[in-house]
């Protein structure tokens, strides 16, 4: 291909390449050398029909296959591809005929990749040089007209029409000049003897060689040719091969011999001794390779690199004595073996991942690549450790990281992934990368309660802000989705806001009382308390607490019987008849505690007969300890303690008057109480009252005890039955029972006193029938004689009479 069809071929493929797009999705731009940075090269969204506005968003970039250096960029605002490094392109290709830089445009979101081929075009830069400043050449005398003598070539970085295109040689006498091509196409000039020499006449000759390429504006260079005529010398050295080629594996060893050339000459002597060097090699080659020049020896003595250059091409002179040269060529074909490991790089990583990523999510976008070629550029690449994570290819060495499974932050947070990349070589290389990522949490747990239900016990009357309990919610998430906050759940206790009984602490669930409670109203009360996260939307939960309140020895016993009204007493009639063990009258108490706090006892604390009555411990009931003699005085009072359990125990005290009597009229102070003028008459009706009521209440119950006596014969003790408590003395929610008066809602069993159980008839009536209350009709007598004023060594306004028949 001569250098008009070659610069033509270029030319057109630039031109077709900035509109034509090839079916695999290649686009190609041309454009010359050494342009500067920010160039427009071309509008790639246009020419690839993509929106410029999503450039930005899928983070469209430009990535070169094989070198580090990135020679163009992209705007993403006008999607122009510029030029971003200098592009020398005899740096690029050297002598390569076309110089194309491959590219990537990479996009991701989703995954996109347009490759670009970039055809470097040559300008001219360069001139053609020659190896040397001077050319020194002896050629006998008997040099025959038309001997050719092959000259040193020069060289010219550019290609095609900027290379070197001819020779001229400045006029002289005796030689011409004929420009030859290689087997590659490249340009070399040899001199023809046009006249015969003569040493006698001339024996030097100087001439001036000038080499010019094709460019524009046109380049030379030129070197002086010193001939020195000689005696004859007519053979040159002739090397056994004209080409000589071979096969050399990278990362040879220095000093390793490549191949060793070899050259013969007819002369005798110094005409006859050849010598070898190399013809127009590179400074680059030349610290490759080295040549020994008396044996022909081609050694290795820099690094050889198959992904560097894979084929060498180096001339090689043969000299002899008298300066006659010959050429060979020695072509070295490089052969790869596996010295490169994969690389991997991670071109990007979504991270933190969200934990609700389904399984399949796009997290990275991960490249493998592998300078070695054939079997041992062949990548495999896999996750090594058990993770939620698969590597799945996607265009060319491009791979896709996605999840396999979902995500929990709260199980796991951060991973450790682990890429490995092996090839297919002999033996295979292998690298891998770690991956650090993190998993960004949602809230998607509630604050959960250690327990469903608490309980607290607290004492009554307990300080305002004590402490009852504390109630602890966790939240596995994380940040705000994990802190967590308390707060009372809306509702009533005893019809009353549950906040005025309780707060909590938002922050700790300390739960504090807001008032001091009281056994008596309420015992117990529940509340619902809910634990409720800062995500959004915020989760919560609850938990039922309960509040149990604690009995305090704070009531003292309540005596319901004898009323302990002021200004009001209770005298009870004893039967003379009474015998020892019978039932006079009764003490009811209650108390407003609880359990051990409300089960009373009773004491006689002070009796005017220490020796004539009893009173049960529990029950309260009075008995006679014997049987009441003439010789007993008629008036009595007892002094009785009421004391409950509680520690310290309370107390409470009631006077008993016991009058022993039959009736009214026996007794003697009511004979002669003198009325005065207003009460006379008020009196005598009282009087009558009651000696009428009494004598008939006396009779019947005689009656009845002689009928009972009769039938049954047995001698049952006439006063051995119970005394009957008005109902109106107990409250509604107190029952009697066999130790004591207990709140009915600690009553288990309710049964009568202890005379009901052997006899059929109650005296339940006769309490009403026979008590006659004396304090609207005696107050004036009170007033005027104080008849019963040594019972207690007390002055009454009234006071109340109960006869037991």
């Amino acid at each position: 291909m001569d250098i008009a069809t070659y610069s033509l071929s270029v030319l057109t493929l630039g031109f077709c390449s900035l509109v034509v797009h090839t079916a695999n999705g290649d686009v190609n731009y041309s454009f010359p050398e050494e342009m500067k940075r920010g160039s427009v090269i071309g509008n790639i969204a246009r020419d690839l029909g993509l929106d410029v506005s999503s450039l930005s968003v899928r983070k469209a970039r430009i990535d070169t296959e094989g070198n580090d250096k990135c020679y163009c960029d992209i705007n993403l605002t006008t999607g122009e591809l510029t030029i971003a490094e200098r592009m020398d392109r005899e740096g690029l290709c050297g002598k390569k005929a076309l110089c194309v830089v491959k590219c990537e445009l990479v996009m991701e979101n989703p995954l996109e990749l347009h490759r670009l081929n970039l055809l470097v075009e040559d300008i001219n830069d360069n001139s053609p040089q020659f190896k040397k400043d001077i050319i020194k050449l002896e050629i006998g005398e008997n040099a025959a007209k038309g001997t050719k003598f092959p000259l040193d070539e020069a060289t010219d970085a550019d290609v095609g029409q900027n290379s070197i295109q001819h020779y001229a040689l400045k006029e002289n006498g005796h030689f011409v000049l004929i420009v030859q091509s290689n087997a590659f196409g490249a340009k070399y000039a040899e001199l023809v003897l046009d006249k015969e020499l003569d040493r006698e006449q001339q024996q030097k000759v100087t001439l001036i060689l000038t080499a010019a390429d094709g460019g524009t504006p046109q380049r030379s260079g030129t070197v002086a040719i010193h001939i020195t005529v000689q005696d004859a010398n007519d053979n040159a050295p002739i090397f056994t091969q004209a080409l000589y080629e071979v096969r050399l594996p990278e990362n040879s060893p220095l000093g390793a011999v490549v191949v060793k050339v070899s050259a013969t000459d007819a002369d005798d002597g110094a005409n006859g001794e050849v010598t070898y060097e190399f013809g127009n090699i590179s400074e680059e080659k030349m610290k490759i390779f080295s040549l020994d020049c008396q044996t022909g020896e081609v050694r290795v003595t820099g690094p050889v690199d198959f992904e560097y250059e894979s084929t060498y091409e180096l001339r090689i002179q043969a000299k002899d004595g008298a300066g006659l040269t010959s050429y060979a060529t020695l072509i070295i074909e490089i052969t790869d073996v596996n010295d490169n490991a994969p690389v991997i790089d991670v071109k990007s990583l979504n991270s933190p991942v969200s934990e609700d990523a389904l399984p399949g999510k796009e997290v990275g976008i991960i490249t493998m690549q592998d300078r070695d070629s054939g079997n041992n550029g062949r990548v495999r690449c896999y996750v090594q450790q058990n993770v939620p994570f698969k590597l799945v290819p996607s265009i060319k060495n491009y791979y896709s990281l996605v999840t396999t499974a979902e995500l929990d932050r709260e199980v796991v947070s951060d991973y450790n992934i682990t890429i490995t990349a092996t090839d297919e070589g002999f033996p295979p290389l292998s690298s891998s990368k770690h991956i650090q990522l993190s998993i960004a949490d949602i809230n998607d747990n509630p604050p959960a309660f250690e327990k469903q239900s608490y309980s607290s016990r607290v004492t009554e009357n307990n300080k305002l802000g004590s402490s009852l309990c504390s109630v602890i919610a966790t939240d596995p998430d994380w940040r705000q989705n994990g802190t967590v906050f308390y707060s009372l759940s809306p509702g009533e206790v005893n019809g009353q806001p549950v906040s005025s009984f309780i707060s909590i602490n938002g922050d700790t669930g300390v739960i504090h009382a807001v008032r001091s409670f009281d056994y008596e109203q309420f015992k117990s009360f529940q509340v619902l308390i809910l634990a409720r996260d800062s995500g959004s939307p915020p989760l919560s939960s609850n938990a039922t607490v309960t509040v149990f309140i604690i009995d305090e020895n704070d009531n003292s016993p309540q005596i319901l019987y004898p009323s302990l009204e002021a200004n009001s007493y209770m005298t009870e009639m004893v039967p003379r008849a009474a015998h020892g063990g019978s039932v006079v009258s009764k003490v009811v108490a209650v108390d407003a505690d609880s359990g051990q706090n409300a089960w009373l006892s009773y004491h006689i604390v002070k009796a005017s007969d220490a020796g004539l009555f009893t009173i049960g411990v529990h029950s309260g009931e009075i008995r006679t300890q014997r049987d009441i003699s003439e010789s007993d005085n008629m008036r009595h009072n007892l002094v009785v303690s009421v004391r409950d359990n509680g520690q310290p125990s309370l107390t409470a005290t009631c006077t008993m008057y016991l009058l022993i009597a039959d009736n009214l009229a026996e007794v003697p102070e009511l004979k002669d109480i003198s009325y005065d003028k207003h009460s006379s008459r008020v009196t005598t009706y009282l009087i009558i009252a009651l000696v009428s009521v009494s004598t008939f209440f006396l009779t019947f119950i005689i009656v009845i005890l002689a009928v009972r006596f009769c039938r049954r014969r047995n001698p049952t003790l006439m006063f051995d039955g119970a005394v009957a408590i008005p109902s109106s003395y107990l409250p509604p929610n107190y029952a009697e029972m066999d130790g004591g008066t207990l709140h009915s809602a600690y009553n288990y069993d309710t049964y009568l006193t202890t005379g009901s159980r052997t006899s059929d008839f109650k005296f339940v009536t006769s309490y009403k029938d026979g008590t006659l209350p004396a304090e609207p009709y005696l107050k004036k007598v009170l007033s005027a004689g104080n008849v019963f004023g040594d019972l207690g060594g007390e002055s009454a306004d009234s006071f109340q009479v109960g006869y037991y028949s």
